[in-house]
């Protein structure tokens, strides 16, 4: 009996690894061409969307993914490659607004506040990218986030039959983004079971909501 229950939990583990590698290599292959890191090569999409997180790191400091986003998306905006930012992220309490702080600090950064529209809905990735669509009306966008969350969020966009391409913000040191690797490795699983297998529907969606693109 134990043996058998040995060679049960065995192949559990390796089924487990096996997709856990599968989907990984399957949503980067897939992406990879949709990724950009040249500004200069970056495609004519007027619309992006920047993907939320928290702007201080666990221990109180500034989070460097915050900040390379917000840097990524100003400069983009200066040379003139995009007109208008959906800024989606998490609103859970009166003091953990994500869409608010990146709008405070692109506002600083010389983005005016009418070329920004805030997502205070976008809990998970799945529903940043989908509201952008089925709430703000954008089916061509550029996604602005760190490079290893830009194929999840491009394989999304793909399966909504959003044309999006994505423009890697710089990545943190390794001792920073290591843990944001893990999990970001189980993220990608959980992605492409949310699509195919479970049906997996954004939290919140509700009433369309116009962008006004001042070209």
């Amino acid at each position: 009996m134990m043996r058998w229950l040995k060679r049960i939990l065995l192949s559990l583990v390796i089924l487990a690894v096996v997709l856990l590698v599968a989907c990984n290599v399957w949503i980067v292959r897939s992406t990879e061409s949709k990724v950009y890191s040249d500004q200069s090569k970056l495609p004519d999409h007027r619309v992006a969307l920047v993907l939320g997180t928290s702007h201080r790191s666990v221990g109180g400091g500034p989070n460097p993914f915050f900040e390379y986003r917000i840097k990524t998306a100003a400069e983009l905006y200066k040379l003139g490659k995009i007109d208008h930012f959906i800024l989606s992220g998490d609103n859970r309490t009166v003091f953990y607004n994500e869409p608010n702080e990146m709008k405070k600090a692109l506002i600083k950064a010389g983005v005016p506040a009418t070329a920004i529209t805030l997502d205070f809905a976008g809990l998970r990735t799945l529903d940043s990218v989908v509201r952008s669509k089925e709430i703000f009306g954008q089916s061509k966008i550029t996604i602005i986030t760190q490079s290893f969350h830009s194929y999840r969020a491009l394989f999304i966009s793909e399966y909504y039959d959003i044309d999006a391409v994505a423009m890697v913000a710089e990545d943190p040191e390794l001792d920073r983004t290591f843990k944001v690797l893990l999990r970001e490795y189980l993220a990608r699983t959980r992605a492409v079971l949310d699509l195919y297998l479970f049906k997996t529907a954004p939290k919140h969606l509700g009433e369309k909501e116009k962008i006004n693109i001042a070209v």
